[in-house]
């Protein structure tokens, strides 16, 4: 089994030195911003307190002793096991070179075929090869709820299970607390056998807060951790980061998400609902987003002009997310909204037709 260096048909895969991202963009703050993937109920208003309370003056501790401890407290593993990065998108871009670094020039990578595109720019930035055979490859990824699909990782478990020494998997769990429906894959033995990347910057409706955190397997590669470790830039967190993060670990975090999700399950109907009756094509979505295609009947063979269309409902001051560059060519990735907003969007629709 063999890998081979080549561009990636996931996000990014059209431009991998031009990240593309839901949120604000040039003309701003989208008035109904539909193109990220966080929660529609927040922010946590104690999340707002903290970041507030939060001493900028100073430098956190450099080890993050405290945080670390209430971390591995709260999901009940070792305090060694928790690697904290400034955000996801760091900790991608570091295990992949820590990865490459421990593995060697042939090392490899298997990512899913709808993915961040992240991953796959990490993974040639550090000149890991794409890898065809999830066994042939020493960095795995996956993501549950997937993004932009928000289904379950078709394998996942046997991916796991199937796990060799010397190989790393990466379960990115972003979207794992806003899952509506559905369960996860991997049982509890088997989440001791990957590393869980956890951002709780969306969940907690403030994407603009960069903190995350992982899980190392029960039994991490020493060596591979230590890497990691050493790789790190110094103070990755700053004040506000180990706010959020001090935050997310406590009760009442995740009692205002449950009650969040429940509002999320009868917006995401209702969304569902209209969006039908215009015709969309949606794809199913256990998570507070899904991907769906409009085909609009007064362009040429009824195909989409995306981008005229997306800048059209742009100037509406609706946003959604082009899937084009997650392999997805004429769908959108919408996120689950307040009734509001759902309703100018309709109307945004019915102004650009």
């Amino acid at each position: 089994m063999s890998c081979t260096i080549e561009v990636p048909t996931t996000e990014g895969a059209t431009g991998l030195d031009s990240p593309l991202h839901g949120g604000p963009d040039a003309a701003g703050v989208p008035l109904h911003d539909l193109s990220t993937n966080a929660n529609g109920c927040g922010p946590w208003p104690r999340a707002l307190q903290a970041l507030a309370a939060a001493d900028a003056r100073h430098y956190p501790d450099p080890a993050y002793t405290a945080l670390a401890r209430r971390l591995a407290d709260w999901h009940g593993v070792a305090p060694a096991r928790i690697v904290l990065a400034a955000s996801a998108s760091e900790f991608i871009q570091r295990i992949s070179v820590a990865v490459r670094l421990q593995a060697g020039r042939a090392a490899g990578v298997w990512l899913p075929p709808h993915a961040y595109g992240d991953y796959a720019r990490a993974a040639q930035a550090a000149g890991l090869a794409r890898c065809a055979d999830p066994a042939a490859a020493a960095l795995l990824w996956a993501c549950e709820p997937s993004s932009p699909l928000g289904q379950a990782e078709p394998g996942l478990a046997a991916r796991v299970a199937a796990l060799r020494p010397g190989q790393t998997l990466v379960l990115d769990q972003a979207y794992e607390p806003l899952r509506l429906s559905g369960a996860p894959s991997l049982d509890a033995a088997a989440l001791q056998r990957v590393w869980r990347l956890i951002t709780p910057n969306k969940a907690l409706g403030l994407t603009g807060v960069r903190a995350a955190y992982a899980i190392a397997p029960l039994h991490a590669d020493a060596a591979l951790l230590a890497r990691l470790r050493a790789l790190a830039p110094s103070s990755p967190l700053g004040a506000h980061g180990v706010a959020l993060l001090q935050g997310w670990a406590s009760a009442p975090a995740h009692d205002w998400l449950a009650a969040c999700r429940d509002t999320l399950r009868g917006w995401k109907l209702r969304q569902l609902e209209w969006l039908s009756r215009l015709g969309w094509q949606i794809e199913p979505s256990d998570a507070n987003f899904f991907v769906a295609a409009c085909a609009d009947p007064a362009s040429a063979e009824g195909r989409l002009d995306m981008q005229t269309w997306l800048c059209g409902l742009r100037r509406h001051g609706i946003k959604l997310r082009d899937c084009a560059s997650f392999g997805l060519p004429g769908r959108v990735r919408l996120a689950v909204v307040a009734p509001a907003a759902q309703d100018a969007l309709v109307a945004a629709l019915g102004a650009s037709a």
